[in-house]
């Protein structure tokens, strides 16, 4: 057979499920490329995350058109044998990095977030390391709340044993941190830990402030996502990110946009204070960046100098 990828996202960041299906498809003896519309081919499976993307207009032709991803169908699986498989990571030329899940779910059920509604409030084992991992010197982990996994102990001696360095994207909870987990953290080699402080009304100083005293982690290895435009007001945004600041971490605004509420310029210049480092070093305080964007453009030259 001639299969046909189709990553409607782009490829600035590899579709798992798509390497997945590539590695299953060649195991197959099938011919497996990126769709081509110039080309015809017996099936053609299209991927598409988010839903911000723009959808694939141009011409398929295929006996099969199949779609997934969050952004087409949030009920659409892969099949248990192909969700297994080591991803091909020959599909998006990578060499140094491994992708993957050690654990899917979460217990959180966040309103602003679909995980619990695509893969369940328990956190649970789906994987070894093994399964995706094959000797790289990175490894990116996607899972949504590992510390959360009753196995994450066992999943944590795994990643110090494969000496990788180890990037957490979709972030540790810090309410789940203990001695013991941090202990395992420490022995770690940390490309990059993120976390996440979306509600203002967690009292979470304490638990930042721990974990970083006892890790000693820089804080450019430590970044924390900072939800904004969802049930915070300003004073509630700003008391989070100073307050991780002066703890030592690294705040990243994200900006909520699926509620049809409107973002205001306050919350779009909050953002580009913050998540812009050299501004962010630059102005001590937000009002300080704030009242200078509005009056003119903040350009900066190489040594970090308004210009």
């Amino acid at each position: 057979m001639r299969i046909g990828l189709i990553d409607v996202d782009g490829h600035n960041f590899p579709n798992l499920a798509l390497m997945k299906l590539s590695a299953y498809h060649k195991q197959q003896g099938d011919s497996v490329s990126w769709a081509d519309g110039l080309l015809e081919y017996d099936k053609v499976y299209m991927s598409k995350i988010f839903d911000d993307s723009a959808d694939y207009t141009s011409v398929i032709k295929a006996d099969e058109i199949i779609r997934g991803g969050r952004a087409y169908d949030k009920k659409v699986k892969l099949p248990n044998e192909i969700e297994s498989m080591c991803p091909d990571y020959t599909l998006y030329g990578i060499t140094d990095t491994a992708y993957g899940y050690l654990t899917r779910g979460c217990p959180r059920a966040c309103s602003f977030c679909d995980v619990v509604n695509i893969e369940g409030r328990n956190s649970h084992k789906v994987a070894d390391l093994s399964q995706f991992w094959n000797g790289q010197k990175y490894i990116k982990l996607l899972d949504p709340n590992l510390l959360a996994c009753k196995d994450h102990a066992n999943l944590l001696e795994q990643l110090i044993d494969s000496k990788a360095y180890i990037d957490i994207t979709q972030g540790f909870d810090i309410r789940l941190i203990n001695d013991k987990n941090i202990d395992l953290i420490k022995q770690m080699k940390i490309k990059m830990i993120h976390f996440a402080w979306d509600n203002p009304n967690d009292d979470l100083v304490g638990k930042f402030k721990e974990f970083k005293e006892t890790t000693q982690i820089d804080r450019r290895k430590l970044v924390v996502y900072v939800l904004v435009n969802y049930n915070s007001a300003m004073e509630q945004d700003l008391y989070r990110i100073y307050a991780l600041r002066d703890l030592g971490y690294d705040p990243f605004v994200m900006v909520y946009k699926d509620n049809g509420k409107a973002v205001s310029q306050e919350t779009i210049n909050l953002a580009r204070w913050v998540n812009k480092k050299i501004t962010f070093r630059l102005f001590d305080n937000f009002k300080q960046y704030d009242v200078h964007y509005r009056s003119r453009k903040v350009n900066v030259d190489g040594q970090g100098n308004i210009v």
